[in-house]
């Protein structure tokens, strides 16, 4: 579920997330409020740099069977930035300065496991991990019930009619692989409803990319309803449509935002502004003897009730990227015709020394064009520990030279996921030496075409 500003119920998985570039992206993204998950191989490391607060899940990409359904089930998209270790030859500062900034050349060379397992092997492996899980369609899943956490199965309760002297009663529980809103309903004292809402998300949900909710539930022969609300207030407007269930089938509805009718207290609420699409708080599902404005359910009766709901899914969003690759810029120079390897970087001419280094970033990125999964590959030039926030140059074609800061990358694979234009595109980039007041980012990935 992509949900750009607001909360996430499903994650971002960053793979190589201890790494210089890693590090960067996983804290953009929790800024920005997204859930993150980090895939690591050794905790107590990753402890060290990403603090405490942070999702680490244990695996390692060159060892596919670490890749379980338990830790790739709950991702909604991959960011990539594993990378083989290099270092001088001559050996490093405890800061890596030289290999990070330093002004003299000093020889590189590989060290730990091989870029054939890292850069093409574990990318393969988590390509093909992840793409059974990562959705192919316009749909983003908000509730997922038949694959629910307790936090989110905590985060929904019971609103019933008792608030106002009411008897009924009523709870969710979740069965059979999904969620069951069930209990009594009754007339007396006056009552007539029960219902299960979520607790306010902070921040909220933004749905403003899609064009409405796809329910897929089974019922009883009951006419339901569902609220958005987009304030926190306990007692504030909800936006609510009625559905109608057949019993024991299971039924697909899909309901347009601007479907959704403006209700306070069961009265329709007029010159009420549309749903706030960018500001979902929470989801509510109600029995009621009443419509809107004193008219009755004709399909109420009093008594027990049963409501399953599989899933709750935003339907008509654009395709955004899914999997997020930091490759290198070069990858395709090593043997390429006409190449002078004296102008070019050290990676390109000691490519043979360096493992293949290269060459098998290509056969990465390959995996990853081949696997139908949505993706953006960021080919960064030389990569410094620099200050960010450089006016960027993109192309295509494999063929600038330049450096740019890991900051810098951070950003740009963050901002990648925000964008249809960022889609099945593969693009090289270094920075400028002004600094910049502002980055369009529509406008440089509209630039670009998409890979065929």
């Amino acid at each position: 579920m992509r949900l750009l500003g607001g909360k996430s119920v499903s994650a971002i998985l960053v793979a190589g997330a201890t790494g210089g570039v890693g590090k960067r992206v996983v804290r953009r993204l929790r800024e920005k409020g997204y859930k993150v998950q980090c895939l690591v191989r050794d905790i107590d490391k990753a402890r060290s740099i990403l603090g405490n607060d942070v999702d680490l899940i244990v695996a390692d990409i060159t060892k596919p069977e670490t890749l379980t359904s338990l830790v790739m089930s709950n991702i909604e998209a991959v960011v990539c930035c594993t990378a083989v270790r290099v270092q001088p030859v001559e050996g490093d500062t405890a800061d890596r300065a030289k290999y990070n900034q330093g002004i003299k050349f000093y020889l590189p060379e590989v060290v730990g496991d091989t870029p054939e397992n890292v850069e093409y092997q574990g990318v393969k492996n988590l390509v093909q991990a992840a793409g059974k899980y990562l959705q192919k369609s316009s749909e983003k899943v908000i509730f997922d019930f038949t694959n629910i956490s307790e936090e989110l199965k905590n985060s929904w309760g019971a609103l019933d009619d008792v608030v106002m002297g009411g008897v009924s009663a009523s709870n969710m529980q979740f069965v059979e692989d999904t969620a069951l809103f069930t209990g009594n309903v009754s007339t007396a004292n006056s009552g007539g409803f029960a219902s299960v809402r979520t607790t306010n998300f902070t921040p909220p949900f933004n749905l403003s990319a899609y064009e409405g909710i796809h329910l897929r539930f089974r019922g009883d022969g009951k006419r339901y309803k569902i609220f958005l609300r987009t304030e926190a207030v306990w007692d504030g407007i909800g936006y609510g449509y009625s559905f109608d269930t057949v019993a024991n089938i299971w039924i697909d509805i899909h309901i347009p935002f601007a479907n959704f009718i403006p209700v306070f207290r069961a009265k329709s609420v007029k010159d009420c502004p549309p749903i706030d699409k960018s500001k979902i708080c929470s989801f509510q599902f109600m029995l009621s003897k009443f419509e809107y404005d004193g008219a009755l359910n004709p399909k109420f009766s009093d008594g027990g009730f049963a409501l399953q709901v599989e899933s709750i899914k935003a339907y008509g969003g654009e395709t955004l990227p899914q999997f997020v690759l930091v490759s290198s810029a070069g990858v395709t120079r090593p043997g390429r015709p006409g190449i002078n390897l004296e102008e070019e970087p050290p990676a390109v001419r000691l490519n043979d020394e360096l493992g293949g280094i290269l060459t098998w970033k290509l056969k990465g990125e390959d995996s990853l064009r081949e696997s139908g999964i949505a993706y953006t590959i960021i080919r960064p030039c030389a990569l410094t520990e620099e200050a960010g926030g450089k006016e960027l140059i993109f192309e295509q074609g494999d063929n600038i030279r330049g450096k740019i800061s890991r900051e810098d990358v951070a950003e740009l694979c963050v901002q990648a996921l925000q964008l249809t234009k960022a889609c099945n595109v593969t693009f090289e980039v270094k920075e400028k030496e002004d600094n910049a007041n502002y980055i369009d980012w529509q406008r440089l990935f509209s630039d670009l075409q998409a890979d065929k």
